[in-house]
């Protein structure tokens, strides 16, 4: 009997010790530090495991530790009120539009001085921030990718700091182009993401953090899930934000004896404004086509690259138009006595799957859930004999498979 009892025990100890020890490392590593987390880790699991001898059901006890964890999490976070917000000084960038514009507003209303960054102080953002924003708040012009503007910035906000620090940096502006395969993507996509999401960011860090050491503050950078999830057509711009995460990660350890936090979310899907623009979606079509040499378009098709597209334009019109999310996790990371390291804002399924499945399913269930291309590159389609849709072109079986497209 006993043999026959191993090899399941085993099996289930390993099930055990995957879902407890990801549900302990979710609730507990933002507030333990490694030695502690993993002995929380292995605790859970034996005693999940001891319980499982006493004939408790398995998924019963799973909610029951979930639940306890929950309460947990919350209980401390009700313990520990939230930092005012008189007094102190918060620096965004990117407010033309999107999470900078409507964050903006939030901290505005809720206290804070605001300095909001905007790339025209004469377009339709910076005149609802000035129409809708107090006194307090004050307008920028600033592209980071322009040293001197961003030294500019720092010398207009010392002036009205005075003699205080900076307690909030919020570094929100980014720039998603032209979005295709890797050896689709022309080099200047490349280069202009990395300036715009990772050189702009550093240079802005690196001119404020002065301000933000002598208050002890926080530095908050608006990431994404992309610089951490192979999504596929977002190469540039998942290149430029996995930059940003490890400069984040190394920042935050680096400045811990300063006691500066250094913070990192991850927003979900969400639909922005030229993202909702059909202009901006065939605009950046028509420029990634006439930048392609003869030889790729000839490889892939226009109708490869067109799909694309298509694609992206009906994801990002299926995705939330709710901010607020991103906004609350925001106000907490510049609020919470004990902020969190990373924060995911928003529901993501794909965080599930590229964090807990294995690399076979990942794949196949990131395929489905997020491009699902059915155009093949035109070389394979003449490689194979296939049509535009991946069907043999001789062969009439294909109708069903297009009608259920």
């Amino acid at each position: 009997m006993s043999e026959n009892y191993n090899i399941p025990f085993w099996i289930y100890l390993a099930v055990v010790s995957l879902f407890v020890g990801g549900a302990m490392k979710k609730i507990l590593a933002p507030h333990l530090s490694v030695g502690p987390t993993l002995v929380a880790w292995l605790g859970a699991t034996v005693l999940v495991e001891r319980l499982w001898g006493f004939c408790l059901p398995a998924i019963p006890l799973l909610v029951l530790l979930a639940a306890m964890g929950c309460i947990y999490s919350r209980s401390r976070t009700a313990q520990l009120p939230n930092l005012p917000a008189q007094g102190k000084a918060v620096f965004i960038t990117g407010c033309d539009s999107g999470f900078g514009n409507a964050a903006a507003k939030r901290l505005d209303s809720l206290g804070f001085e605001v300095f909001a960054t905007v790339l025209n102080l004469e377009g339709d953002g910076a005149r609802e921030l000035q129409r809708s924003c107090s006194s307090r708040l004050t307008l920028l012009q600033v592209d980071i990718t322009q040293p001197q503007q961003v030294q500019q910035a720092l010398l207009d906000t010392k002036a009205k700091l005075g003699l205080r620090g900076l307690w909030g940096l919020v570094n929100n502006a980014g720039v998603c182009l032209n979005l295709g395969d890797a050896e689709l993507t022309l080099m200047s996509n490349f280069r202009c993401c990395m300036e715009v999401n990772f050189f702009g960011t550093v240079s802005v860090t690196k001119s404020f953090l002065p301000l933000v050491r002598q208050a002890k503050g926080r530095i908050v950078n608006i990431s994404s899930p992309a610089g951490e999830q192979p999504f596929p057509c977002l190469a540039a711009y998942g290149s430029s934000k996995a930059a940003l995460n490890l400069f984040t990660e190394t920042l935050r350890h680096e400045l811990n004896h300063w006691g500066v936090r250094v913070i990192t979310i991850l927003p979900s899907s969400y639909r922005t404004a030229a993202s909702s623009n059909h202009a901006h979606w065939d605009q950046q079509n028509k420029e990634l086509l006439q930048g392609l040499s003869p030889e790729l378009l000839e490889d892939y098709g226009e109708d490869y690259v067109t799909e694309t597209k298509n694609l992206f334009q009906s994801f990002s019109e299926r995705a939330s138009t709710d901010f607020s999310p991103v906004i609350d996790t925001i106000v907490q990371a510049l609020s919470s006595p004990q902020p969190q390291a990373r924060y995911h804002a928003g529901l993501s399924l794909m965080y599930f799957i590229h964090s807990y499945l294995p690399l076979s399913l990942r794949d196949r269930l990131q395929k489905k859930r997020f491009l699902k291309k059915t155009v093949m590159p035109r070389a394979l389609r003449k490689k194979s004999g296939l049509d535009a849709n991946g069907c043999h072109s001789n062969i009439n079986t294909c109708e069903e498979k297009q009608n259920l497209q």
